[in-house]
């Protein structure tokens, strides 16, 4: 078939792959061929029919999608005879022909990842005499664990005559490319706060940082800096300050918006990048939480840092439970109906009210189901305006009221679904690491139900916090057996850690030995009478070290390099018990605190600096 210009549409679907960025375009002559070069290929491959026809973005976006290794274009057109239709769920396909529950149809192109080109090869060689659509089918058949790619303001269509040709080339016509793209760099489905005070203006900040040349790393590092100015502000006090550090940590907040919709825009994705955001969004705002807590000390509250420290500790909790929440979501949406369950019982009836509303998108359920979970948006945004208006104090109460009755919301829901779905998570990846067990743990006896130990040693730990808070507000002395007989109740939880994590409820495992440590750890900074900013200090390198593991999971990336360094958990909570015992709480707390962040960094730069300096250099070794 050929173009309006007379040019054959397979030579310009070639050319418009170039431009997407392609190093080699090949044209095969059947799939058999294809298997041959899919053989000896080592990085992606890109695979498209001869009837597509799409805007240069199209197949760009699909080349650089960050979310996953492997990706299908996915259209919305009715299926025409020979191709196959897809159902998708979160974003991955987990059926294809099915056209009974259909959401798509294949649309004649996806990326292969390296892992995945031995199957794309085998999945050519048995389709050897068919189409794209039987080699995408052949390839969905063994397994292959494939992301849609939906298209979005841009055009893209498959053809199958003249008549189609031309109308697709008018609809392509009518799109203006750049002006597209600048506008899909904003999410498509994001918060209110987000969607209504910030999407609305910022996609031209995205087009003025991209014309001067800012990266999204560099802006990532001007949000970092404008959030550090906005807690300077609120420690300092004042109203004039207060209202500056309001306006600084919503432009903080815009620019954290910016280097996502700038690395969409211009398809400068990394790992690395993608990384340093997830950590510079969580350690920006709890730096603002430091700021507030000073703040409310130095104005005259003596519980500001408690304050600060809850606020702290209760959003990384509640962030653990979301990531692997999100995590079992996934695994339920790639496992066939049958096994997750009927729509049976209020987890499915949750399950399905859940799904009406997110398909009523731009409707007032939508709208306050997104908000009231809490989200970035609303809590800087609450931050900024409560500080401005009212001061510190008022503002670390607003974030811990509306934080703890968010958690309560989507903690009663998510149980309930996930007991519904059944699925377990912890099974399908390393329990050790992401519990952050260490030597202790994997020698002490193993003990069934991992989650309900876990929740054992937080609820020692919690009441540990509580005794401590009474006995030093009457002027007591808690060195003696409080604090050890605490930590046997609190390594309760590492009895679990060589069980099998397959109940329906232990993706919540690391949660909740996350709280008891945390609680743990403040509880011995109260009965040591540490400065409460020593506390958050230590509270705050822990939070690093836990979003390091959260964050290369959500990445696919492997273990931090030196993991084995940070003691585990249940090592970290006997050093400090040594130090309590032995009077030296604070000396304790500081030096573990500064061991870890020392370990931290080192192993950022291992993982982000030194091993892929050396893994290029023995790329580019002779031989």
């Amino acid at each position: 078939m050929t173009t309006d210009a007379g040019e054959r549409l397979a030579d310009r679907l070639a050319g418009q792959w170039r431009r997407a960025g392609a190093d080699e375009v090949r044209v095969a002559a059947d799939l058999a061929e294809l298997a041959d070069l899919v053989a000896a290929a080592t990085g992606p491959v890109l695979v498209s029919g001869a009837d597509l026809v799409a805007h240069t973005a199209v197949l760009k976006h699909l080349a650089t999608s960050p979310v996953g290794p492997t990706v299908a274009l996915v259209l919305t057109d009715p299926p025409a005879a020979g191709q196959v239709t897809v159902r998708e769920e979160r974003g991955q396909v987990v059926a294809v022909d099915d056209p009974a529950g259909a959401t798509g149809v294949f649309g004649g192109a996806l990326r292969v990842g390296p892992a995945d080109l031995p199957a794309l090869a085998a999945a050519a060689r048995s389709a050897a005499g068919g189409g794209i659509d039987r080699l995408f089918a052949d390839l969905a058949g063994c397994g292959t664990l494939t992301f849609a790619h939906r298209v979005r303001l841009l055009v893209a269509h498959r053809v199958g005559d003249p008549a189609e040709l031309a109308a697709a080339q008018a609809a392509v016509a009518t799109v203006d490319e750049d002006k597209a793209e600048l506008r899909l760099s904003v999410k498509e489905r994001d918060d209110f706060f987000t969607t209504f005070f910030v999407s609305t203006w910022s996609p031209y900040v995205v087009k003025a940082a991209a014309r001067i040349g800012l990266g999204p790393t560099a802006v990532t590092m001007i949000s970092v800096a404008f959030a550090v100015a906005a807690a300077v502000l609120f420690g300092v006090g004042g109203r004039p300050a207060l209202v500056a550090g309001g306006v600084l940590l919503y432009l903080g907040f815009v620019l954290d918006c910016v280097d996502g919709q700038l690395a969409r825009y211009t398809r400068h994705f990394s790992a690395w990048g993608g990384w340093l955001d997830t950590m510079a969004d969580r350690a920006k705002e709890y730096v603002v939480y430091a700021g507030l807590g000073y703040g409310a000390t130095h104005a005259g509250f003596r519980y500001g840092w408690a304050l600060a420290i809850a606020a702290m500790t209760l959003q990384t909790v509640r962030h653990m439970t979301d990531t692997w929440y999100g995590v079992l979501h996934d695994e339920a949406a790639r496992r066939p109906r049958a096994a997750t369950g009927d729509a049976g019982g209020i987890g499915g009836k949750l399950n399905a009210a859940s799904t009406k509303v997110q398909a009523d998108t731009g409707s007032v359920s939508y709208w306050l189901k997104r908000t009231v979970v809490f989200p970035i948006g609303e809590r800087w945004a609450l931050m900024a305006v409560a500080a401005a208006l009212f001061g510190p104090l008022v503002a670390l109460c607003a974030v811990l009221v509306w934080g703890v009755l968010a958690f309560a919301y989507t903690g009663a829901l998510r149980t309930l679904r996930a007991w519904w779905m059944r699925v377990p998570v912890l099974t399908t990846v390393d329990a050790g690491l992401h519990r952050d067990d260490g030597p202790l743990a994997r020698t002490l006896p193993v003990a069934r139900q991992p989650l309900a130990l876990a929740v054992l040693g937080a609820l020692g730990a919690a009441a540990l916090l509580v005794v401590a808070l009474r006995v030093v507000h009457a002027g007591g002395d808690l060195r003696g057996w409080v604090v050890p007989v605490g930590l046997l109740v609190l390594l309760g939880g590492a009895l679990g850690a060589r069980a099998a994590h397959d109940g329906p409820l232990d993706w919540l495992v690391p949660a909740a030995l996350r709280a008891g440590e945390y609680l743990f750890a403040i509880a011995v900074g109260v009965a040591g009478r540490v400065p409460p900013w020593l506390i958050f200090g230590y509270v705050f390198v822990l939070t690093l070290h836990h979003y390091d593991l959260t964050a290369r999971l959500e990445k696919r990336q492997v273990a931090p390099p030196l993991h084995a360094a940070t003691l585990g958990w249940e090592g970290r909570s006997a050093v400090l018990t040594v130090g309590s015992i032995a009077g030296i709480a604070s000396i304790a707390l500081a030096t573990l605190g500064a061991y870890l962040l020392v370990v931290f960094v080192a192993s950022v730069v291992l993982a982000w600096v030194v091993l892929p300096a050396r893994a290029r250099g023995g790329d580019r070794s002779p031989g």
